[in-house]
């Protein structure tokens, strides 16, 4: 029987609010934390809105060392990871550090730094022959992607397997899905697992604009995310990071643990199809959500709630709604979903350990968190998209998908632990 996985710390910097309270009193209540874009003169870009976190890294404990050698997505990798040691209620210290493993996820690395930096050694794009000189002396780390997992690993003392998942807007749930089977193996009892991306930069926003990605509703950024809504027109740039301990079921017990949830079964696909397009019929989705309901042994009656990936645009939104249909059958349209980047936004690789903690949390709490913006479904999306308002039910199985550009599809069961597994 292979080993029972779960989470028993969640730390999460998210817009809206730093710490996991913050971030659900959001969620969970329905407000928007999305606005004009402060961190640069967001003038010149047709989508000019963002979900920024109001971040402070010297509030946050951060030395003035820390900040100037890493980027602000390691910052709050490394800020939420030590909100979820401490709320797992473990003493790393009793620990061996090579029975620690450390996963992180990331979309796109160290963008802020690395465009700061290109700016500052090309004198702002005028010099194609630039000079290392002007370059800060920590310019490799932020380079090289992995120096976001290393940083978690030095804060928590991890000399296990420690490494970077970057499979684009996936990343955050199969981050925490490699982590899984890294216990269930026997190669780490412990692991610190998540996933970060601080994307909100001109280059970022720049690409979103040339694909049309990202929304122009630029007059009331508080309403302009609206997925499944039927006058959607693309989603709203985020940024964030959600970090997690996970343990086997029996050591958490073992201590006096009270997990917030197993994970009980992970899969993910390709659709060897398009860099951005996806078929509308969600087959590879449909796949990866089967395979993970088999894995956790559920079947589509079990499942209390679904986290959609929701992103808020036309294609996305119904190839998911088929991947539903296609997949849980006619039970799809008796379970409630959501999406909540249209309160927080899209954080890129981030936001699948967003999901992740959204659904151990309502778990916890007995709420669905709503889809904001949602009052007009669009009838190609005919399921049960939790509009507007929190929904209260008993949640103990959940189901949370990502999808991201390369055709990845990701699916994710999350279970009570004390549930009875067939």
């Amino acid at each position: 029987m292979k080993r029972r996985v779960v989470i028993t710390g969640i730390g999460v910097v998210a817009p809206g609010g730093t710490g996991a309270k913050q971030f659900w009193d959001v969620i969970s209540t329905g407000r928007t934390a999305t606005r004009r874009i402060s961190f640069f003169d967001p003038a010149p870009f047709r989508s000019q809105i963002a979900a920024e976190c109001d971040f402070d890294p010297a509030m946050e404990g951060l030395s003035p060392q820390q900040v100037r050698r890493m980027d602000r997505a390691a910052q709050l990798a490394v800020v939420s990871a030590r909100e979820c040691v401490e709320d797992s209620g473990l003493d790393f210290r009793t620990l061996d550090p090579g029975r620690v493993g450390v996963t992180v996820g990331s979309a796109v690395g160290c963008t802020m730094s690395l465009e700061r930096e290109y700016a500052t050694v090309s004198d702002g794009g005028r010099s194609w022959h630039v000079s290392e000189e002007y370059g800060v002396p920590h310019l490799f780390n932020a380079l090289v992607p992995s120096s976001l997992a290393a940083e978690v690993a030095w804060g928590v003392g991890a000399e296990g397997p420690v490494g970077l998942i970057s499979t684009g807007c996936t990343s955050g749930l199969d981050s925490v899905g490699h982590a899984v089977d890294l216990i269930r193996e026997g190669t780490a009892d412990v692991m610190v697992a998540g996933a970060t991306d601080a994307p909100i930069s001109p280059i970022t926003v720049a690409c979103f604009d040339a694909i049309r990605a990202t929304t122009p509703r630029n007059d009331d950024p508080t309403t302009a995310a609206r997925p499944f809504d039927r006058s959607r027109n693309g989603f709203v740039l985020g940024e964030g990071a959600a970090m997690f301990v996970l343990e086997e079921l029996e050591h958490a017990r073992g201590r006096g643990a009270h997990p917030y949830a197993q994970i009980a079964g992970f899969a993910n696909r390709a659709n060897a199809f398009h860099m951005t397009g996806l078929r509308p019929d969600g087959v590879e989705m449909a796949e990866a959500i089967r395979v993970a309901m088999a894995g956790a042994g559920v079947v589509a009656e079990d499942i209390d709630y679904i986290n959609a990936h929701g992103s808020g645009t036309v294609q996305n939104d119904r190839h998911e709604t088929a991947a539903f249909k296609r997949s849980l059958g006619q039970a799809a349209y008796a379970i409630p979903i959501s999406s909540i980047k249209s309160m927080i936004g899209h954080s890129l690789g981030a936001i699948g350990s967003l999901e992740i903690a959204a659904c151990a949390l309502a778990m916890r709490h007995g709420i669905i968190p709503p889809t904001a913006n949602l009052h007009d479904q669009d009838p190609e999306c005919d399921l049960d998209y939790v509009p507007v308002l929190p929904r209260e039910r008993q949640v103990d199985t959940v189901l949370t998908v990502g999808s991201g550009f390369g055709g990845f599809q990701s699916a994710m069961v999350l279970c009570r632990p004390e549930r009875k597994r067939p």
